[in-house]
């Protein structure tokens, strides 16, 4: 197992990756991505946000995207995880532990001061799965979301 940054290289294993994840949490009708688009957003002039892949037997098995993000009580940046996925075959075997540590590594090394990420609700083993690495949940607070056409009227587009 190894786990390195992806590259713009790595695109087509990166949308593959997301495609599983969307799979799996049963959102494959709202990927849109493209491999046009991943190249632009993750690599491009403006990167919005990086990736790392986990790697076994010569081929990406998982995926972790992120970005910063900043705590203003803190006065600090953290960084969020926007996705975590490991292919089914190869979970159990510490593929997301490992993506999970290199990212909290990461968060240490450029000054930040917390690690954040969601779930489904759903996801028991997920849940278990962080919890058991020392993570807590924080259940006084509610994710909110304005995308497409509402955050088009609320820009008064």
């Amino acid at each position: 197992m190894d786990i390195r940054p992806a590259t713009a290289h790595d695109v087509p294993q990166i949308l593959q990756l997301i495609r599983g994840l969307a799979a799996y949490e049963k959102l494959s009708h709202q990927v849109v991505a493209t491999e046009e688009r991943l190249r632009q957003t993750l690599f491009g002039e403006r990167p919005a946000a990086e990736a790392a892949l986990v790697w076994s037997e010569g081929r990406a098995v998982g995926l972790a995207v992120y970005f910063h993000n900043y705590s203003t009580f803190r006065a600090c940046p953290g960084i969020y995880l926007e996705d975590l996925f490991v292919e089914p075959a190869h979970r159990g075997k510490g593929c997301g532990k490992a993506l999970l540590l290199h990212l909290a590594k990461l968060a240490v090394e450029r000054g930040c001061d917390r690690l954040d990420w969601a779930v489904l609700d759903w996801n028991v083993s997920a849940i278990e799965f962080y919890e058991g690495l020392g993570a807590r949940m924080h259940d006084d607070w509610r994710l909110f979301r304005a995308e497409g056409a509402a955050l088009r009227k609320m820009a008064g587009s």
